[in-house]
C-alpha cells in the first residue's frame, strides 16, 4: 500500500502518522518531544522516529514510505528546508530536510505547523471547498494559516498570518514578541486561563473551566470571556478588511467550547463589519490530526511535483502521473 510519512512536532510531544494516497490515516503514533534534553537531542529523536515509522511501514505494508512531511513551529523557509528559528525547540538555523532525506533516503517536505494544519483543514476538513479562508488556531498562542486556492501563502519572509501578533489593545499587555496590548494576550487559550484564574481565585482554573462557568450563568466568567471575545473580534475584522476570506475557520483549545464560542463571536464580527463582506465562521473540523494530515498532504505534494510527465504508449502526448 502506497504511503507517506507525516510528522507534526510540537514544544512538548509529537504527532506522527503514516497516511495513505486517499488521505486516510493508517498508522498513529506519539511520542514525547524531549526538548529538556536540548536542541541536538530534539533532532535526533525526530530523526528516530521517522525512521521507526519508515520500518513499521515497511513491515506492514511490504514496501517503504515513499516521502515524508514534517510540520513544526517556528520561522520556516520551506524552500530550503531549514528552521530558521524555533523558540520552543531552542533552534536555530537547522537543516532539517536534509538531515531527514539522508536518514530516511527518500524525499521530504518541511512545513509550519500552523499552516500545514491550514492545509489540511482547507483541502479535507471545514474549508473544503473554501477559494479563500484564514485558518485560525487558538492555543497557547494564535497564529493563522491564509488559504489561497488549495495552497496556503507563507508571505516574503515565511512570516504571513501572525495575527496572534497585531496590536488590538494599544499599550495592553506585554507580549513577547516586544509589543504591547497582541491579540494573543487577550483570545488565546491560555489568556483566558490566565484571566480566568485571576478572576475566580483559583490558581489551577482553565479556560475550558470559564467555558462551563459561562454556560452556567457565572458573570465572572462571563465578564472574562466577552473580554476575550471582543478582542478576537476586533483581530478578525482586521483580517477581514485585508483578506477579505470567504471562511473563517477557528480551533485550538478554546473552540472546543463549541457555540459558547462560536455563537457571541459571530455576532461580534457581524457588528463590526461596516462596508467588509461577512465571511463564514466555522469551527475546525480535524482536530489535533489537523497537523499531521497536513503533513501528509505536502508529501504526497512534493511527489506530485517532481513525478515527470510520461509519454502515452501509442502517441506523442504526455499524461502526468500523480499520487
Amino acid at each position: 500500500m502506497r504511503h507517506v510519512i507525516a510528522l507534526d512536532v510540537g514544544g512538548t510531544g509529537m504527532k506522527a502518522a503514516l497516511v495513505g494516497a486517499d488521505g486516510a490515516l493508517l498508522h498513529e503514533a506519539r511520542r514525547p518531544t524531549g526538548r529538556e534534553r536540548g536542541a541536538e537531542a530534539v533532532i535526533e529523536s525526530i530523526l528516530g522516529f521517522a525512521a521507526d515509522l519508515r520500518a513499521y511501514g515497511e513491515e506492514q505494508y511490504g514496501q517503504r514510505a515513499e516521502a515524508a512531511g514534517v510540520a513544526i513551529p517556528g520561522i520556516i523557509d520551506s524552500d530550503r528546508g531549514i528552521a530558521l528559528f524555533a523558540a520552543n525547540l531552542g533552534w536555530k538555523d537547522v537543516p532539517l530536510r536534509d538531515l531527514l532525506q539522508e536518514r530516511l533516503g527518500i524525499p521530504v517536505a518541511l512545513g509550519h505547523d500552523v499552516r500545514t494544519g491550514g492545509l489540511a483543514e482547507g483541502r479535507i476538513g471545514a474549508g473544503n471547498g473554501a477559494d479563500r479562508f484564514l485558518f485560525l488556531p487558538l492555543g497557547t498562542g494564535i497564529a493563522g494559516a491564509i488559504g489561497l486556492d488549495g495552497k496556503i501563502e507563507a508571505g516574503a519572509h515565511f512570516g504571513a498570518g501572525e495575527i496572534g501578533h497585531v496590536v488590538v489593545r494599544p499599550g495592553g499587555i506585554s507580549c513577547g514578541c516586544g509589543q504591547r496590548g497582541c491579540l494573543e494576550r487577550y483570545a488565546s487559550a491560555s489568556a483566558v486561563t490566565l484571566a480566568w484564574a485571576e478572576a475566580s481565585g483559583d490558581p489551577d482554573a482553565d479556560a475550558a473551566d470559564c467555558a462551563k462557568a459561562v454556560e452556567s450563568g457565572d458573570p465572572r466568567a462571563i465578564a472574562v470571556w466577552q473580554h476575550a471575545i471582543a478582542a478576537l473580534a476586533d483581530g478578525l475584522v482586521m483580517a477581514i478588511t485585508l483578506l477579505d476570506p470567504r471562511m473563517l475557520i477557528i480551533g485550538g483549545g478554546l473552540a472546543e467550547a463549541g457555540e459558547t464560542l462560536f455563537t457571541p463571536l459571530r455576532a461580534a464580527v457581524e457588528e463590526r463589519i461596516t462596508f467588509q463582506s461577512l465571511p463564514t465562521i466555522v469551527p475546525a473540523a480535524l482536530g489535533d490530526t489537523a497537523g499531521c494530515l497536513g503533513a501528509g498532504l505536502l508529501a504526497w505534494d512534493l511527489l506530485e511535483a517532481h513525478v515527470p510527465a510520461q509519454s502515452a504508449p501509442h502517441d506523442s502526448t504526455t499524461t502526468e502521473v500523480t499520487a
